[in-house]
């Protein structure tokens, strides 16, 4: 099954939602302002922001009237192609090798799962991999992200319970400039994004990677549960402010009606999402592709 098809599958419940209210609209309403303005509620029900539904049905309108277009095809079609051009405003990072990508976000969004199926993922690119389990603090992260590490058939680095997690990092970092490792992918605890020392941890492990490793690509990529709709879009903005994010993954588009909010973060915060967990195997994981999502959400 490709991409296509799974993240198609994955946003059927999206998709179903919005198509239904689209259809809704166009039987009842003529192409006005009436029809623009319940075209943005349409949005704002699936998760867009405000400001990004405004912006959004802004583009639709001026170009629709400026054709004098009133046929739903066309309009639907003009949809598609503005809302696709919103999620490519983030450029997506390319990558470079040797690369240490750490990952963040708040608990429970699947950040050490990921870590195993983007592991997985460069290891099928023909990578080689290394796991740091720089989660010192949640009882048996560690064990968690073992697992995993095993399921990928690529090697860990870890510290007892309680250790520094910036002692992991460098750890991790020594041990993959030694053996020129392509591809190094941190672990770290989930914080709140309102907990002020715990960002401070992040900041403390972005300058051990910036300074030790001055010679590989530094990512930072932040891990989203797309059941948490709108309040996504905060927690990236404060986790951006920390740490400048790179780029966001998301987990769980498979259990959410309401995907908009990625609109969101590639307008608004301009970080690209750039991968899609759409299940729960160590496959279910792909390169994010605007074309396709847009294709999944209306």
């Amino acid at each position: 099954m490709g991409f296509f098809s799974k993240i198609k599958e994955a946003l059927k419940k999206t998709k179903a939602n919005v198509a239904q209210k689209m259809r809704q609209l166009f039987l009842k309403n003529k192409i006005g302002n009436e029809f623009y303005d319940e075209l943005e509620e349409i949005l704002i029900s699936a998760d867009v922001s405000v400001r990004t539904a405004e912006d959004v049905v802004e583009q639709v309108k001026e170009e629709a009237i400026g054709n004098k277009v009133k046929d739903e095809q066309y309009v639907t079609d003009l949809l598609k192609d503005i809302l696709e051009d919103t999620l490519n405003e983030a450029e997506l990072p390319a990558f470079e090798y040797p690369t240490v990508i750490m990952f963040v976000g708040v608990n429970g969004v699947g950040k050490t799962t990921t870590i195993g199926k983007v592991a997985n993922w460069f290891v099928r690119q023909k990578k080689s991999v290394t796991v740091a389990a720089a989660d010192t603090f949640r009882a048996a992260a560690g064990d968690q992200l073992n697992i995993w590490a095993d399921r990928a058939k690529v090697r860990i680095v870890k510290h007892e319970e309680g250790s520094d997690p910036a002692a992991v990092i460098y750890d991790a970092v020594s041990s993959a400039k030694a053996k020129k490792t392509d591809v190094v992918l941190v672990d770290t605890a989930g914080r709140l994004h309102v907990k002020e020392n715990l960002m401070n941890e992040l900041k403390k492990m972005d300058r051990v990677v910036t300074r030790e490793y001055p010679e590989a690509q530094f990512l930072k990529f932040l891990v989203l549960d797309a059941t948490t709709g709108q309040n996504a879009v905060n927690q990236a903005r404060v986790f951006d402010e920390a740490v400048e994010l790179d780029g966001i993954v998301l987990t769980k588009l498979d259990g959410t009606a309401k995907g908009g909010f990625v609109f969101s973060l590639c307008k608004e915060l301009q970080v690209p999402v750039v991968f899609a967990g759409v299940g729960e195997k160590i496959d279910d994981l792909e390169l994010f592709d605007a074309e396709e999502f847009v294709e999944g959400f209306v």
